[in-house]
């Protein structure tokens, strides 16, 4: 019984369910933004270069055998995540308060400690 009490436990915990939930939206939003580069991008700015390089789309780059059209297609992929997520911590940063900043001069806690120190110091204690 310890066994299943320890993993509900550590199964329930905020952590791991945010965990799993940051992974199901990652994969969603991969799947966003690949259709976005297939769907969006690869036509409106990619036909052009693919006819002239006489391939149907950007997959069908073959040289020696070597599809570098896939690899092409993952690296626009990667740069267009990599873009969307600086905008988004962009704008999060912007829209999040700035950090506190310590007080430059002592608390008055340590005001306080300080004349005692200073008064015991005095009187030799």
């Amino acid at each position: 019984m310890g066994f299943i009490k320890e993993f509900k436990e550590f199964a329930v915990k905020g952590n791991v369910i945010d965990l799993a939930v940051g992974v199901i939206i990652g994969a969603a939003f991969g799947k966003i933004v690949s259709s976005f580069v297939e769907d969006v991008i690869t036509p409106l700015l990619l036909n052009p270069a693919l006819k002239a390089a006489g391939a149907e789309n950007i997959k069908g780059l073959v040289w020696n055998g070597v599809t570098y059209g896939n690899f092409l297609a993952a690296v626009i992929n990667f740069l267009c995540i990599a873009l969307v997520l600086f905008m988004m911590i962009k704008g999060i940063n912007k829209i999040s308060k700035p950090k506190e900043t310590a007080p430059t001069g002592p608390t008055d806690d340590q005001k306080l400690l300080t004349e005692i120190r200073d008064l015991l110091k005095s009187k030799n204690i």
